[in-house]
């Protein structure tokens, strides 16, 4: 006889494991599968598991600018199965918190995929075992894809496959402009590799403002990453001393590895949506409304696999919309409005709100730019030639702040605490009524009075 639930979620990535916990805690009998490791991509291959890197990355610059500030440092030395090895302890030790946690709050945990068989059931395929639900919450997030029109592509890996490589590649050639691969493009850079970054556009970073975009592509080369940009990769072949790549430009690259970072797609193939009679997008995201309700009244998905707002944060933030709807009688909508986000490129991004295109939109071309460009304090004795912006977008109609956009050290430390000012709707006068904090670099965004630029009707109308 199958066991029976009151709720089963299918993935215990970040959404799924908080949505469970919750929902047990309002007294639910609640049940979860998960077919890798508990904690999903974020902690298990994804965020995490890159922080850690960009970290380890950064030791080669630091101690460049220590001598800068008296310090001479001796000859070093980089172990590359030492950060692997750490890394992979630490993410044990993270996927054991997220198992007792749900087993703690009485969630039933099991490890094995889980596929529809109809409306309420679902087949544990590990086992063979079928189980119950009156409600299910799909959270199986999405994975990387490859690009299917490279000749050759067999021979590219993923992110999921660049946490596990093991040496540290001579040459890497990341393909992509996204957060994901212009992260891993300073990783590999900051840690010794030779690399390059192919991208089919003018600038990295597409939906980003422009000002960002710009000072990010003039740093990745300062820093000696070989920038390919209106380039695609045409064909790869293995060769004696590696791959080689060639673009559609002509250029021929060597490498060691070559990893693609071009997209997303959700876990779905396999689920038997079709079975459970889930509607799907064409892209293989599940469709759901605004509350994350499925076209099927009792089935729910959260996170990556409905293809919204690919962010772990709000993954957990739909998670506990979707508890508060079905068992707390609180129906919440998720908002995803005024998302802060954080890039961890080298420089770091943080950026909340409107590019300065959408905000001339929203403000009818009424729009006030503020924008600092400067070397950050530290980088006067380093040496360092990296340059810090800060830009805040300005409604000339409410002085509302419609966005700010800040690149350099600490910037997502920073957009954190300026989001929560931003989604409260604060005005330009709030922001230059706030007492700076000095020194700092945070406090140019409390000490630009003029405007760079006053956008204005004429130029919306264009």
């Amino acid at each position: 006889m199958a066991v029976h639930y009151d709720l089963f979620v299918i993935g215990a990535g970040s959404g799924g494991v908080r949505a469970a916990r919750m929902a047990a805690a309002a007294g639910q009998r609640v049940g979860i599968a998960e077919e890798y490791r508990v904690g999903g991509t974020c902690v298990i291959r994804g965020c995490v598991p890159k922080k850690l890197f960009v970290y380890a990355s950064h030791y080669m610059e630091e101690f460049r600018d220590a001598a800068g500030f008296g310090h001479t440092v001796g000859e070093t030395s980089f172990s590359w199965p030492t950060l692997i090895a750490n890394k992979d302890k630490e993410i044990d030790r993270l996927n054991g918190i997220y198992l007792r946690n749900l087993e703690n709050s009485g969630v039933v945990v099991h490890h094995s995929r889980a596929e529809f068989k109809d409306p309420h059931t679902l087949v544990l395929t590990q086992t063979g075992e079928e189980v119950t639900a009156d409600t299910i919450l799909i959270a199986t997030g999405g994975a990387p894809t490859k690009p299917t029109d490279i000749d050759g592509g067999e021979h590219t890996i993923t992110s999921n496959e660049a946490f596990h490589l093991e040496e540290l590649p001579k040459r890497v050639i990341v393909v992509g402009g996204g957060y994901i691969a212009v992260e891993f493009a300073g990783i590999f850079n900051g840690l010794g590799s030779q690399t390059s970054l192919i991208y089919r556009k003018d600038r990295v970073l597409r939906g980003f403002d422009d000002d960002v975009r710009a000072l990010l592509n003039e740093s990745l080369v300062e820093r000696g990453i070989d920038l390919h940009l209106h380039s695609t990769i045409k064909k790869i072949e293995k060769i004696d001393t590696g791959l080689k790549a060639t673009l559609n430009t002509g250029d021929v690259i060597e490498a060691d590895v070559i990893m693609c970072a071009t997209g997303r797609k959700a876990l779905t193939d396999g689920l038997g949506c079709d079975k459970a009679g889930v509607e799907l997008a064409p892209n293989g995201a599940v469709i759901v409304d605004d509350y994350s309700r499925t076209n099927v009244d009792h089935i729910w998905a959260v996170g990556d696999v409905t293809d919204r707002v690919q962010l772990t944060p709000v993954a957990i933030k739909e998670g506990m919309a979707f508890v508060d709807t079905v068992y707390r009688n609180i129906p919440t909508k998720p908002d995803h409005m005024l998302i802060p986000t954080a890039v961890f490129s080298q420089p770091q991004i943080g950026t909340v709100g409107m590019t300065e295109e959408e905000a001339m939109a929203a403000s009818n071309g009424a729009l006030d730019v503020f924008k600092s460009t400067f070397r950050p304090m530290k980088a006067t004795l380093s040496g360092n030639p990296e340059k810090m912006l800060m830009k805040i977008l300005v409604d000339r109609n409410n002085d509302k702040v419609l966005g700010v956009h800040i690149v350099g050290p600490e910037s997502g430390e920073m957009i954190q605490c300026v989001g929560i000012a931003v989604k409260m709707g604060a005005t330009k006068a709030e922001f230059d009524s706030t007492v700076a904090v000095h020194p700092t670099a945070a406090e140019e965004l409390v000490t630009m009075r003029e405007p760079t630029i006053r956008h204005n009707f004429e130029e919306a109308a264009e």
